[in-house]
């Protein structure tokens, strides 16, 4: 699935109609520009950063340099990512790490993740080799404190908790905690509210003043649209926040806060949620980003999170299997689970250029048919399980039998085991990304 759904795809389908024409007239192009205004606004994005978008895309794109091109549609598509990427922020922001010990205050209104989000932050850098001490100031919230103390066990960090006392007491009695045990970075978790209010904006402002924080990041649920920009705005008025982190990416986003923020509060998206488990945050990289939304996938992330989720020995005995064709199905469950811990099928699809186009149903790459794939090679023989070809149809029902599958589900995963194998041959043959629309995921 494309990022931002709806609205990639929409974009996708405007801009593939300007590249399959020659040359371009400027009727052409300014059609095209009205379709990209309308797929915004029904984005919800900002009605001002729309027309300040569609204005300055527009006057590059009837430039002498585009309508004499050769390749004018390229031109343009060139010319929406780049004022896509300006629009999400240009460069990506990196937390500041210069004060002993950093503190990071998280904020935000209730329901948007921000406790969730305080475990992940916390996983990340420990991840990155700092001594992290996690916060928990929202004392009013039922279980917020035990949550935030799931999370903390989760990551393998230490929580420091004093049940109701005042928030600014909690922070005030953690920094000294922070400072005496050298802690590299301290993390926050402050109180929410069902709306802003003056009381919320108070405390905050005391528990800033006590810790001094280098980074104030607030953290929006990205599925919110326009009212997510006006939580940001008063938060940033109150607080002065030095960035944004947007949860819930993963889920039905229309795009319209994501794609306002930046311009209307100036302040950077820092990080982005992908998913429930502790590892799904990324750091937000607005080229990055903009390549998704307009399904031209972002290897990078791709090849980070591989790096950073798959054993380097174990991809080497991988590697060797595929070259000497020696693949089997028991290696077929390593490769799910593997990218399983890279944030799962869907995820990773979205990052690969052109698969948004394939309009794959969520529904249908899920964890369960994962499992269910699964149960069918763990029914086979360890025989069977090296060697496919030798099942036939008694062995089919045995196994559909054993699996609580039907014999159907027995030969897609066959047939599926086969399109990988083959797909694995013509990238070593140089085919290249051609092949990974038959390449044997549960699609």
């Amino acid at each position: 699935m494309a990022l931002f759904g709806n609205l990639s795809m929409k974009l996708t389908h405007i801009l593939d109609k300007l590249t399959k024409r020659g040359k371009l007239t400027e009727l052409e192009i300014k059609e095209a520009m009205r379709e990209i205004r309308i797929a915004l606004l029904e984005a919800d994005v900002n009605y001002l950063v729309v027309k300040d978008f569609v204005k300055s895309v527009s006057e590059k794109a009837l430039g002498d340099k585009v309508m004499k091109s050769l390749t004018p549609g390229q031109q343009v598509i060139k010319i929406v990512h780049e004022e896509l990427t300006e629009l999400l922020g240009n460069k990506n922001a990196k937390l500041d790490f210069s004060a002993k010990p950093t503190v990071i205050l998280m904020c935000g209104l209730q329901g948007a993740g921000k406790t969730t989000m305080c475990g992940k932050l916390a996983n990340m850098l420990k991840g990155q080799g700092k001594k992290v001490l996690l916060v928990a100031c929202d004392i009013y919230r039922p279980a917020a404190i035990n949550q935030l103390k799931v999370v903390g066990g989760q990551a393998k960090v230490e929580v420091f908790e004093e049940g109701n006392k005042k928030p600014q007491i909690i922070a005030k009695d953690a920094m000294d905690i922070a400072l005496r045990q050298s802690y590299d970075v301290v993390i926050i978790d402050t109180a929410g509210r069902l709306h802003i209010n003056e009381e919320l904006m108070d405390e905050l402002k005391d528990i800033k003043k006590i810790t001094k924080p280098s980074e104030i990041l607030l953290t929006i649920d990205s599925m919110t649209g326009q009212d997510g920009v006006t939580v940001a705005t008063s938060f940033d008025e109150a607080l002065d926040i030095t960035g944004v982190i947007l949860t819930k990416l993963d889920g039905d986003t229309r795009g319209g806060v994501a794609l306002s923020i930046k311009q209307v509060v100036n302040k950077p998206i820092k990080f982005c949620g992908v998913g429930e488990k502790l590892g799904d945050i990324e750091a937000f990289y607005p080229d990055r980003m903009a390549s998704r939304i307009l399904n031209m996938g972002d290897v990078l992330t791709l090849i980070e999170k591989a790096k950073a989720t798959i054993d380097e020995e174990e991809a080497k005995k991988m590697e060797e299997k595929f070259r000497k064709n020696a693949f089997t199905l028991d290696d077929y469950i390593v490769q799910f689970d593997q990218v399983k811990k890279m944030g799962g099928i869907a995820n990773m699809l979205s990052m690969i250029p052109g698969m948004g186009k394939l309009k794959l149903d969520p529904n249908s790459i899920d964890d369960k048919e994962i499992e269910k794939i699964k149960a069918i090679i763990r029914s086979m023989t360890p025989k069977e399980r090296t060697n496919p070809e030798i099942i036939k149809g008694s062995n089919k029902k045995r196994i559909a039998a054993g699996s609580g599958t039907t014999i159907q589900d027995v030969n897609t995963l066959l047939k599926n085991f086969e399109q990988t194998k083959e797909m694995m041959k013509r990238f070593k043959s140089g085919k290249g990304l051609s092949a990974l629309k038959g390449m044997g995921l549960p699609l």
